[in-house]
Formats: C-alpha cells, sequence, structure tokens
C-alpha cells in the first residue's frame, strides 16, 4: 500500500461508511473497489479496521440513548435484559469468526468472483423477504426475547462469507423470526457495536505486526471518512426503511453483483 494515493483510502472509507449499515455488504464493497482500483492492505486489515469509524457514527447518534441504558443496568430489568440479549447474539460470530478467521481472510476476501455471485443471491432473497405478507409480533428492540436474539446472531454468522452483508442477514433473519422492519434493522445497529469492536481488536492484534507508516495513515484517513459517512446513513436510514422496505437495496445489490462479474470478465 505504500505508493496509495492518499484519494484512493478516502474513497474507501466513504464506501464503508455508505454501505456498513445497509444490507448490501460493505466487505464486499470494499473488496471489489479495491480489486478494480489495484488497493491492497496487508492482510486485508484496512478493510476490517476502517469499521471502527463506522461503530463510533452508531455511538455519536445513539450516546444519550447507550447512556441512559447504561445507567438504568443496576435498577432496570428490561435494560438488563436488552444488554444480555445484544451479547447473546454476538456470541456465535465471536467464537465461529475466531475459529475461521484465517479461511476467511485468506481464502473467502481473494475471491472475487464469488463475493459478486453472493451479492446477486443475497439481494434476491432480501427482495424476496422484503415482499412477503409477514405479520410482525416484535417491534421495540427492548424487548426482543433471548432466544430471538440469539437466532439473529446465528444468522449474522452467514455474513463471514463476503458479500452477504452482516446488516442484511440480521435483518432478514430478523423480519423472518417475527420482527418489523424498523426494529429489526435497529437491533442490527446495536448488535453491530460489539461485533464490529471484536472484528477490529482481533484482525489489529493478528495483523498490527504487519503495518507499517502508509498503511497506518491510510487507515486513519479510511477511518474518519467511515465515521462520517456512517453518521448520515445511521440517521436517515430508519425513517427510509420505514417508507419504502429493502426492495431498494436488493436491487443495489443485483447491479453492484452484475457489474462486478461483466468488470471481471473484461479486465479480470
Amino acid at each position: 500500500m505504500a505508493d496509495a494515493s492518499l484519494i484512493e483510502p478516502a474513497f474507501l472509507g466513504f464506501i464503508e461508511g455508505l454501505t456498513e449499515f445497509i444490507p448490501v455488504s460493505s466487505t464486499a464493497h470494499l473488496l471489489l473497489a479495491g480489486h478494480f482500483l489495484g488497493f491492497k492492505s496487508p492482510g486485508n486489515s484496512f478493510e476490517v479496521l476502517i469499521q471502527l469509524g463506522a461503530i463510533l457514527a452508531i455511538l455519536s447518534v445513539y450516546f444519550v440513548r447507550l447512556l441512559n441504558i447504561a445507567k438504568a443496568l443496576p435498577s432496570d430489568p428490561k435494560a438488563r435484559k436488552f444488554v444480555g440479549a445484544i451479547l447473546l447474539a454476538f456470541l456465535p460470530a465471536a467464537v465461529i469468526g475466531a475459529l475461521a478467521h484465517d479461511f476467511i481472510k485468506s481464502v473467502l476476501f481473494e475471491s472475487p468472483a464469488l463475493i459478486c455471485i453472493v451479492l446477486i443471491v443475497g439481494g434476491v432473497i432480501l427482495m424476496a423477504v422484503d415482499r412477503m405478507a409477514l405479520k410482525p409480533r416484535y417491534t421495540d428492540v427492548m424487548e426482543y426475547p433471548l432466544w430471538l436474539a440469539l437466532a439473529i446472531g446465528f444468522f449474522q454468522c452467514l455474513a463471514m462469507v463476503p458479500g452477504t452483508s452482516r446488516s442484511g442477514a440480521t435483518i432478514v433473519g430478523a423480519l423472518l423470526l417475527g420482527a418489523d422492519k424498523r426494529s429489526a434493522a435497529e437491533f442490527s445497529f446495536f448488535l453491530a457495536m460489539p461485533t464490529m469492536a471484536g472484528a477490529f481488536a482481533y484482525d489489529l492484534y493478528k495483523n498490527y505486526q504487519y503495518l507499517g507508516q502508509d498503511d497506518i495513515t491510510a487507515i486513519v484517513i479510511g477511518f474518519i471518512v467511515a465515521f462520517i459517512a456512517g453518521v448520515f446513513v445511521v440517521r436517515g436510514l430508519l425513517d427510509f426503511v420505514s417508507r419504502h422496505g429493502f426492495t431498494p437495496f436488493a436491487w443495489w445489490r443485483i447491479a453492484v453483483g452484475t457489474a462486478g462479474l461483466i468488470g471481471l470478465w473484461l479486465v479480470g
């Protein structure tokens, strides 16, 4: 990455912030964009580490709510149940992600054609689920039962295949299990915090010794731009989903996956 311009990490950071919280797979977008730009980081660490900017975007938007939940923990069973549900949902990805880390980074991250195909297939699934006449039973993330949280956590593990989308997998799982669209998206926000923080910490532990000054500079730039873009997405996504559902994102996935396959066929 020594010869990469500052424009490239800034552009990739913008993509990260724009796509992290919508069900289109930020990792797929970053890996495909990096492939066609010729951008490479040691151990594909850039794509994971700039997620810290997206984490801080959620924290900044939900800071007051998170603070109130933290204050209520000693006395409010509802707050304790919610925190427990988030940690329980995080557990499957923490275990499986640690065990499969090397395979994911060295094999799946290096398969752009697979990523494009998964984007398209995932788009078709997302569109089908969005159009189902589902009857929501859960509309408040603070009241999700623990079994629902754990099941959503297992759905999240599907996102270890780049192109699936962490938010897409958790949202589809929540919808199929009885959540409404707005609370499904919001639960995905909250679950992103421990999941992405864990991925950041583990990847930094595995790759910090391979990062040079240029790599760190690129990561910092990507992190800052991801944070700014992520704030705007988090603030507007729930209202957008309430009005339009997830079908627009399904078409986005299909378009990007198709364009990626065409690009791979033309230029490799």
